[in-house]
């Protein structure tokens, strides 16, 4: 989901404002991004008098390419709001600003004074950069996404629903129900015993199964599973119903920890062509959230994505 609501996503205390400002920050350093591009690229003469370097072809020849980069950094902000990658490119892209500044320092032609004022521009958004880069990484949308050693994969999200705990809790303990919103999920047959079968369709349209145990089950409260052995997906995690704070509803909150196949490589191109379960939770929840609320789906009469998928909320 590219769009965040902040009264949808965080627990509560605060975090969803932190939630908003950290997305505006975001969204505007993927403008900033794609303006600045713009001027490198084509007005790269204005750009060197600007920041005191002669004008000459070679430098013309880089700050183009230092605009590409940016406008690539940039389109890749917006495009994929919520996730840190792109910005972190923007990072190191700021780092490599910086080493070509202190070398044109060192050019009997630079004028030192515009040079000084440039590079405390660039390590100012160098640091807001990165700064954003860290909420995002680990998780100040109100998720949270991290690798272990041996390639497993470990997600948080969260979502507000406007609905009881007990309600939600006994929509989802049915998993007759789970293929409705679980847009990667072929089928779940239950096998007996807090076991059931799984079969779902992983990168490159493979499919991948499972048999899986409840480990815990706490009426309108927790549900926890974890694979068994023999699984093509060694998986565990827990969707957790809370009262969410000010009476609009309860919190849910999905806990994933998987081993994808290929370990990191695999998880590097499944998130690729957004198939990591990071991006596949967001949207089941929001699925789940109308189906729940609404009682259907409800799609962008432009949507390009095949099967269901969720119309964007409004940021506002």
């Amino acid at each position: 989901m590219a769009t965040r609501d902040s009264s949808q996503y965080g627990n509560g205390n605060g975090q969803g404002s932190q939630n908003a400002n950290v997305d505006r920050l975001a969204t505007g350093l993927g403008w900033f991004s794609i303006a600045l591009g713009a001027a490198e690229l084509l007005a790269p003469d204005k750009v060197a008098q600007l920041i005191g370097v002669e004008d000459d072809d070679r430098r013309r020849g880089w700050l183009r390419f230092y605009g590409v980069r940016e406008i690539a950094a940039g389109i890749g902000i917006l495009s994929q709001k919520g996730q840190a990658g792109w910005l972190w490119s923007r990072v190191a892209g700021d780092a490599l600003d910086l080493t070509s500044l202190g070398s044109a320092m060192k050019a009997g032609d630079a004028n030192r004074t515009k040079l000084v004022s440039a590079t405390a521009a660039v390590a100012g958004v160098t640091a807001l950069d990165i700064f954003c880069a860290q909420q995002l990484s680990r998780g100040a949308n109100g998720s949270a996404t991290d690798g272990g050693d041996d390639g497993s994969v470990r997600v948080t999200k969260t979502i507000i629903i406007g609905r009881p705990a007990e309600e939600l809790y006994n929509f989802w303990h049915d998993f007759n129900n789970l293929g409705r919103f679980m847009t990667h999920l072929d089928s779940v047959q239950v096998t007996g015993n807090g076991r059931s079968h799984w079969v779902a369709n992983g990168p490159g349209g493979k499919k991948v199964e499972w048999d899986a145990e409840i480990v815990a089950d706490e009426p309108g409260k927790r549900i926890a599973w974890r694979s068994l052995e023999g699984a093509d997906v060694q998986n565990s995690g827990s969707v957790q119903f809370q009262r969410a704070t000010g009476g609009r509803g309860t919190l849910v909150r999905v806990e994933l920890q998987y081993a994808p196949p290929g370990g990191k490589i695999g998880a590097a191109v499944a998130k690729l062509f957004r198939q990591a379960p990071g991006q596949q939770i967001e949207d089941d929840l929001h699925i789940f959230k109308q189906i729940i609320e609404t009682g259907e789906v409800v799609k962008s009469d432009a949507s390009i994505h095949s099967g269901m998928h969720p119309a964007q909320p409004s940021a506002e």
